[in-house]
């Protein structure tokens, strides 16, 4: 019984580990703090683990961004350019299809990001 038990465990473990999440995509971003909200957009591009693309308030104005995916958190860090600002340096994102959140300091108080995928059309 308990052998039985083992081969099935085993069998069953590469199907449990081979889901990943996919950030691949257009993004609408949210940073609120209760009372205010800011939106922009991001464009995520994902190979393996390693996650780049750009986000902003537009599509014409993006900051390059770059991440490594582990799991289901995505740290997410700005390359501003010079003489531009970045909502944040770092943050980390829990990912959940096609939603992610986390928290960002700025100016000190903490805000909530939120990361909404876009359908194709949008």
């Amino acid at each position: 019984m308990l052998q039985t038990l083992l081969i099935l465990m085993c069998c069953a473990w590469p199907a449990v580990t081979e889901h990943r999440a996919d950030v691949t995509g257009r993004w609408r971003v949210t940073i609120s703090d209760g009372k205010d909200a800011i939106v922009g957009v991001a464009s995520l591009e994902q190979r393996g683990q390693k996650v780049t693309g750009s986000m902003g308030p537009d599509e014409a104005d993006t900051t390059p961004v770059s991440g490594v995916l582990d799991g289901d958190k995505l740290t997410l860090k700005t390359q501003p350019r010079p003489g531009f600002a970045v909502p944040f340096d770092t943050c980390e994102l829990t990912v959940s299809d096609n939603r992610m959140t986390g928290v960002i300091q700025v100016d000190g108080a903490k805000r909530r990001i939120e990361f909404e995928r876009l359908r194709q059309a949008e």
